[in-house]
């Protein structure tokens, strides 16, 4: 029966040859090799997505004068949006703007808590489906390697009766139960290659989303210390008056400035003679 086994052999013939426990086994991995497929391509898309998103809020925070011009944006979506956003709103609570420089300290703080709530939020989503990911690629060898241990028992166990056993009556039940091994490492050779790939990409995705919280802070500090900043305060200008000054029957009219001139760009001001 099993003449022309290692001649005609593949790998369904190796699925057929297995024990029940190896069958299903092999089932659950490829279950799982379509899942750590589908988690891949869908990270991938996500994280290019909202890399792109972040672009965009990027260049618009640049580009605009005001933060509360780019967050009042809905176009804008992503992480960085959503960062700012938040800033934004706690910057309007808080009250900056209308606050003493005694307090602004206080306010300031209350703003980056709330950033730093929102980035631990969005850090989260960017790690969102990793775990499902890491689980496949831990447990698949795993399982590849208890459907080997069980199938090599059994085909050990249905011959252990026999006298005389060959090569030609054990090879198949063996065969069968190292399938599972090769499903198990076909499944997580893959998923680890693309669980590095996207994590070093959450990973700098994640660095950039902190760089951009720590911009938006120093710009809310900028424009809520140029709306406390005091008006420039005008100089007063000279107040003339005028002095008549009789003599010898003729009456003269001298104008003169109460304050004094001490601006540095000004030209010194001749003497005024008196006669």
């Amino acid at each position: 029966m099993h003449s022309n086994f290692f001649l005609g052999a593949g790998v369904t013939d190796y699925f057929f040859q297995s024990n029940f426990a190896g069958q299903v086994i092999v089932v659950v991995l490829i279950v799982m090799s379509v899942m750590a497929w589908a988690v891949m391509y869908g990270k991938y898309i996500d994280l290019v997505t909202m890399n792109t998103l972040n672009e965009r809020t990027a260049k618009a925070v640049s580009k605009a004068a005001t933060l509360i011009d780019v967050a009042g944006d809905k176009s804008l979506k992503g992480p960085f949006a959503s960062m700012l956003r938040d800033a934004v709103t706690a910057w309007g609570r808080a009250g900056i703007g209308n606050e003493t420089p005694e307090s602004r300290g206080i306010r300031m703080s209350y703003v980056e808590n709330a950033m730093q709530r929102a980035l631990a939020r969005l850090l989260m989503k960017y790690e969102n489906k990793m775990t499902w990911l890491g689980t496949i690629i831990s447990g698949a060898p795993f399982l590849g390697l208890l459907g080997t241990a069980w199938g090599v028992m059994d085909s050990f166990g249905a011959l252990s009766g026999q006298t005389s056993v060959t090569l030609q009556q054990l090879a198949p039940g063996v065969a069968g139960a190292l399938l599972t091994t090769v499903a198990g490492l076909l499944v997580a050779i893959p998923s680890v290659f693309g669980y590095n790939y996207l994590a070093a990409k959450a990973r700098t995705m994640s660095t950039e989303l902190e760089n951009f919280a720590s911009l938006i802070a120093d710009k809310i500090e900028m424009e809520a210390n140029a709306k406390e900043a005091p008006a420039p305060i005008e100089k007063p200008k000279p107040v003339v008056r005028e002095k008549i000054v009789e003599k010898a029957g003729e009456a003269k009219t001298i104008s003169f400035s109460l304050v004094d001139d001490d601006d540095e760009d000004s030209s010194p001001v001749p003497p005024r003679a008196f006669e």
